[in-house]
């Protein structure tokens, strides 16, 4: 049986010595570029450089070294009579199996803060001509574009050959994956280009692949799954605990936002989609506690999120509840380690990054796309104006700021009641704003005496304001707008509530 020749010029050798190894009794030669070659003779495997086959040494910082005849012509050849003389003629020999992972484009520029000169010098040109080289001539050649495939092709090699359809199949991947990586270039060239006037990209790519399957979807008869931008990783890095479902991502989502708009210790639990409990404080358990405070029947198998290092303290008494997930920037290990006792709780670690750029959802068909709502302009008070005559006293601006803020991760029509910086009670997904009142006093109970109270969006009528007020709420927030502002202005005058006006609203379906 004939031995291979195996071209080998990996970005990410993680796994490629093991490979050949594996391959090596039915390997003739491997051929390497510079950084591949020298990994595999540390290994101890024999290796062929470029210029080895008389090819031109590589040149222009390595912008130029498997862009070579000997290279390309060794892949393209059909193993027919014409084509293996011409080889010989020209003093060239057929490469059976090409094993090719591109530069990290992607990845560098997912990073931000990246230069054009450090975005540039990651796109990948002779990897590209490999793949695209080596998978037009499947039918001769094994392609393999990505690591994952390295046991099922050394498998094939072992066994006496790649067969048809798994090199078919392997072609597939390797023209995707050069399909995904000039997309994510000119999308990246493309970043400061022209759109809309309202800023909205003219296309959108949404070339995504399988990141993660989840353990279902919504429901169990559903299938689901995570996707991403090719190349990019896991926005969480899974420390303990089973599989991630749908709709644990769905909260995880709602509970890293809620949690990392703040600048203090906080704490956020999700539950179905919206905020429980909510809070912020000095010392990371207290913010737990306060947030557990909020609703501590909903917070029962729920998300939660901090927007700092998980302790050891605040482990503890997450400890006590059950609870689906916890997310963190990072760990204590002592915490980590007492978390790990629970058997079921995912425990994840936020990576770096994580907002995006636009919202995209299903509708009819079609997708509907806007920006994500990150403006901050109308969260601090100092921008807001005071529509009643009375007016707020220092510790009322800043539970009104932080409840403002808190009312952004619920879900319309969204009410947020809060005491200093603490959700105490919250409606949400009702279809009444009234409705959404009772509910935030229900839930806060006594609580609502003194407490303040954060609108989404405006008040349409004066009845959801007389509906806080005779739960004991004292101050309000809302965007104003209505065509009855002037009567619901009036009524809070005569409730003797303070009211403030943002000027903007922060609906969230």
């Amino acid at each position: 049986m004939n031995k291979l020749r195996v071209l080998v010029s990996v970005a990410d050798k993680e796994g490629i010595v093991e490979f050949c190894r594996a391959v090596e009794p039915r390997v003739g030669e491997y051929i390497a570029s510079g950084g591949t070659g020298a990994v595999l003779r540390g290994a101890g495997l024999p290796v062929t450089s470029i210029e080895d086959l008389g090819a031109h040494a590589e040149m222009l910082d390595g912008r130029v070294k498997t862009l070579q005849p000997q290279i390309h012509g060794g892949i393209l050849a059909r193993r027919d009579a014409a084509h293996l003389a011409e080889l010989e003629a020209n003093n060239m020999r057929a490469i059976d199996v090409v094993v090719v992972n591109l530069y990290p484009f992607e990845r560098t520029v997912a990073r931000g803060h990246v230069t054009p000169e450090e975005a540039i010098e990651q796109i990948d040109i002779g990897g590209v001509a490999l793949l695209r080289a080596a998978a037009k001539n499947h039918e001769h050649v094994t392609v393999v574009s990505d690591p994952a495939d390295y046991p099922r092709v050394a498998a094939g090699i072992l066994e006496g050959g790649v067969d048809a359809s798994l090199r078919r199949s392997l072609a597939v991947g390797a023209f995707r994956r050069t399909t995904a990586y000039d997309r994510a270039i000119a999308g990246w060239l493309a970043g400061d280009g022209p759109g809309t006037d309202t800023g909205l990209p003219r296309n959108l790519d949404l070339h995504l692949e399988l990141l993660q399957e989840c353990r279902y979807g919504e429901n169990p008869h559903q299938a689901g799954g995570y996707y991403g931008r090719p190349g990019m990783d896991l926005p969480f890095v899974q420390l303990h605990g089973k599989a991630m479902s749908f709709n644990n991502w769905q909260d995880l989502d709602a509970a890293w936002q809620s949690a990392g708009s703040f600048s203090e210790p906080a704490i956020s639990i999700v539950k179905h989609g919206n905020p429980c409990g909510l809070a912020t404080a000095p010392i990371l358990h207290n913010a737990w506690a306060q947030a557990l405070a909020s609703d501590p029947v909903s917070a029962f198998g729920g998300i939660v999120a901090s927007n700092c290092t998980m302790d050891l303290e605040t482990a503890e008494r997450i400890g006590s509840l059950f609870v689906e997930v916890v997310v963190a920037p990072d760990w204590d290990p002592n915490a980590l380690e007492r978390l790990r006792r629970k058997r079921n709780v995912r425990l994840l670690q936020a990576r770096p990054g994580l907002l995006s750029d636009w919202q995209v959802a299903t509708a009819v068909g079609g997708y509907l796309v806007q920006e994500g709502d990150h403006s901050l302009d109308d969260l601090n008070p100092v921008h807001w104006d005071c529509a009643t005559v009375r007016q707020p006293t220092a510790g009322q601006l800043a539970s009104l700021g932080f409840a403002w803020q808190a009312a952004r991760f619920v879900k319309s029509n969204a009410i947020v009641l809060a005491a200093g910086t603490a959700t105490v009670g919250i409606g949400a997904g009702q279809m009444s704003r009234l409705d959404s009142v009772w509910l935030a006093c229900r839930k806060a109970g006594d609580r609502s005496h003194g407490s303040v109270l954060a609108s989404d969006a405006f008040f349409p009528f004066p009845d959801g304001l007389e509906a806080a007020a005779a739960a004991g709420v004292s101050a309000i927030v809302q965007p104003g707008g209505s065509l009855r502002d002037n009567q619901v202005v009036k009524a809070a005058d005569d409730l003797g509530l303070v009211m403030m006006m943002t000027g903007r609203r922060h609906f969230l379906h």
